[in-house]
């Protein structure tokens, strides 16, 4: 087990901490909810660096990596759909469930794919498209965290009025930020099952004459 491949590992206990920082309310909540994913993130970096330029990109780290992120990733979306803005929007989730569903779905299909794939003795690592959707879900991640954090941790003496209409910029942000992501995470997902359809439809031999 190696330097990345343990930082790849850490991921998972940074989901589980995260978890318990959006679903209990105690002091600083939200600010820890994003000091530690965006510690996750770097990790996410760092290991890929070591791998590549030290230790040697290995298969662990092909299937594990994306992996952690998937469930980083789906913890935060599915603490955020049960978080809202009091003041502006009471009645409105802070990310929609039609928003996080087909990101959730695409994940579940994408590993069930790599499953498949190994069963082969194929490892599908993460392609570009993967790639840039992990990076837009990343950053629309950290930007609800550091919205919220500012809303409750920070400004929640501000005038209501005041609150409230920094309330309706962020949420309007977020909302943009997220449906980006949920685009381009359905759109790599068909990508992966494209480029890799012969896993699922494989040809059938041709018969010699």
């Amino acid at each position: 087990m190696n330097l990345p491949n343990i930082l790849t590992l850490s991921r998972f206990v940074f989901a589980a901490l995260l978890l318990i920082c959006l679903s209990f309310p105690f002091p600083f909540a939200k600010t820890l909810a994003l000091l530690l994913f965006g510690m996750a993130t770097f990790t996410d970096w760092l290991d890929g660096q070591l791998a590549r330029k030290k230790y040697g990109v290995s298969d662990f780290g092909k299937l594990m990596d994306p992996l952690a992120d998937k469930v980083l990733v789906m913890v935060a979306l599915v603490c955020f759909v049960g978080l809202r803005f009091d003041l502006a929007y009471p009645a409105a989730p802070l990310v929609p469930a039609f928003l996080v569903a087909p990101m959730l779905a695409r994940e579940f299909m994408v590993t069930g794919l790599r499953l498949l794939a190994v069963e082969k003795g194929v490892v599908i690592s993460a392609g570009p498209l993967g790639k840039w959707k992990t990076g837009l879900q990343m950053a629309a991640i950290l930007f609800t965290l550091l919205a919220l954090a500012l809303v409750e941790d920070y400004l929640a003496n501000l005038g209501e009025d005041t609150l409230k209409s920094l309330e309706f910029t962020l949420q309007w942000f977020i909302w943009f930020l997220m449906t980006g992501a949920t685009v381009l995470t359905v759109w790599s997902g068909a990508d992966y099952f494209i480029q890799n359809r012969h896993l699922i439809f494989p040809e059938s031999p041709t018969d010699e004459n």
